[in-house]
């Protein structure tokens, strides 16, 4: 067992350095004096926490737990899905979300009718899972799960997370004193993971307990304290220290924050606090080889849920500017072929037809490289700063267009609640050719093998075709292969092997060391940049 001791101060510190120098005399012994770090520690007789060079360091939790319990909420939903924190899948793993347990207790065997026991499950008492009827169906009942969430307003505002109450017919709230109140909600916003609730009071001018969002930035390293309705037991403390800031979980473009705070199934929607009783973050996720807590957990910073609950306290819904492009990170050799210093900005690789970037100057093959004079990082922060646009509002997207930089203005649309929608893209269109007679044209500075599309009756064609690519080159480590077709060599379309030709010519008196080639690979696009052959 792990024992803790006190801090002692630093006059106890040294009389037991002083008796140390005595018995090493004593015993006829050299003493050799290491330099120390002398701490010196603020601490009254009733604090909870010390100061020290480094920061704050707590010697019990407990008051802090005192300060912000009474804010934190057990949520119940009827007629919900499922209710857990979200569970990340170990790497090579399935996506597949965790399974609740089925209305009714148990699984019934899957028999066939003639089975000799068929009888005797058909005939097991109600709470096994079936009485009578159908074998094998359990009786329809109301599905009910769990989660947690905050309070941040004494007017009973609740926090949570979007998947806790999705699909839910009925929620209600309880605290840790087991007192109950029903709930309706306010606003949701599936991008981020949050939900808000209101609290019905039980007589008027009810008031509530509340904590509030921290306004400053939680560093790697601070104390946290997680509160919330782990496996139905509401009111469980763990803690633990932020892991790690700017994590990219596959959940949108915002990042989150790791924690290693025990979290479990039921504390998604529950507050991370910091020594101040401040949240620091909504806890939404955890990194589970097991469906247990392993010490990854994941929260929401309080700058992102703040942001996001102003807006659906104020009028129900988040909206986002929407720039209608899908984009992709600029990698060293895209840098080089697009004329840009460093791999820097994002590649729009696909216009959406319909969206505000259809109707401006943008272009496939842009790289965005800041927006109102913001630099731009990479495709994500792309995201980040776009979405912090209100609609209808017009940007000054700066591009790098080939070696030219180009500034253009684009009137941002609103981000549509359906991503599928986000990511149509333009089609590209192409007029009927001609079958042409497939020729091979062999492009050894991309160690590639070329030849004309071949269309079917009826159909268009347009680029060029791979028939071959090289071992070892550069274009099969990048993944181009037979029956890819270039549609584009940097930024200018193609439709024989002559124009991949001199793409390359180009790029190559440009002084590029690589070229971008826009890729159709099935029905996907994208692109690619190739390194050319020295020589």
């Amino acid at each position: 067992m792990l024992k803790l001791a006190p801090v002692k101060s630093s006059a106890s510190s040294r009389t037991r350095a002083l008796a140390g120098v005595a018995v090493a005399a004593a015993l006829g012994g050299a003493l050799v004096a290491a330099p120390q770090l002398e701490v010196h520690a603020q601490q009254r007789s009733d604090a909870q926490t010390v100061q020290t060079p480094f920061g704050r360091a707590p010697l019990t939790f407990a008051d802090i737990v005192e300060k912000v319990k009474p804010a934190v909420v057990s949520i119940h939903v009827t007629n919900g899905g499922e209710r857990t924190a979200r569970r990340l899948p170990r790497q090579g793993a399935p996506n597949t979300p965790n399974a609740p347990t089925p209305p009714g207790g148990r699984v019934l065997p899957d028999l066939p009718d003639d089975h000799p026991l068929n009888e005797f499950f058909r005939n097991l008492p109600r709470e096994f899972g079936n009485r009578g009827g159908t074998p094998n169906a359990p009786t329809p009942r109301p599905s009910l799960a769990q989660g947690s969430g905050f309070v941040i307003s004494a007017d009973g505002y609740v926090v949570t997370n979007n998947h806790v109450i999705d699909g839910a017919s009925k929620i209600s709230v309880s605290f840790d004193r087991d007192n109950k109140f029903d709930a309706e909600l306010i606003g949701t916003d599936p991008r981020t993971d949050v939900a808000l609730l209101k609290i019905k009071p039980s007589k008027p001018d009810q008031k509530f307990d509340h904590v509030r969002f921290a306004a400053k930035e939680a560093r790697v390293g601070d104390w946290v304290i997680a509160v919330g309705n782990p496996f139905g037991l509401g009111g469980t403390v763990t803690a633990g220290i932020v892991s790690a800031s700017g994590r990219d979980i596959g959940s949108g473009p915002y990042d989150y924050i790791q924690i290693d705070a025990a979290v479990n199934r039921g504390n998604s929607g529950g507050p991370t606090f910091n020594l101040d009783g401040e949240v620091i973050g909504v806890n939404t996720a955890i990194y589970s080889p097991s469906g247990g807590n392993v010490g990854i957990a994941f929260a929401i910073p309080a700058k992102t849920a703040d942001e996001v609950v102003s807006q659906l306290r104020s009028k129900g819904t988040v909206s986002r500017g929407w720039l209608g492009v899908k984009i992709e990170n600029v990698n060293e050799d895209t840098a080089s072929s697009l004329g840009l210093a460093n791999a820097r900005g994002a590649l729009v690789s696909e216009i959406t037809a319909g969206g505000p970037a259809a109707a401006s100057q943008l272009r496939a093959g842009d790289a965005i490289v800041s927006v109102n004079g913001v630099e731009i990082r990479d495709s994500r922060d792309l995201a980040r700063k776009i979405a912090e646009f209100a609609p209808d509002t017009t940007v000054r997207i700066e591009v790098m267009r080939f070696g030219k930089s180009e500034t253009v203005p684009v009137k941002l649309g609103t981000f549509p609640a359906n991503p599928d929608v986000a990511m149509q893209s333009q089609k590209p269109t192409a007029k009927p050719e001609a079958t042409p007679t497939p020729t091979v044209t062999e492009l050894d500075q991309l160690g590639l093998s070329l030849t004309t599309v071949t269309a079917k009756a009826g159909e268009t064609v347009e680029g060029v075709a791979i028939s071959d690519v090289k071992a070892g080159s550069d274009a099969a480590g990048k993944g181009l292969k037979s029956g890819d077709v270039i549609l584009e060599v940097q930024g200018q379309k193609v439709a024989n092997a002559a124009d991949v030709e001199a793409g390359v010519k180009k790029a190559k008196s440009d002084g590029r060391r690589a070229v971008l080639l826009r890729v159709k690979s099935g029905d996907v696009l994208r692109f690619i940049a190739v390194q050319l052959k020295a020589g």
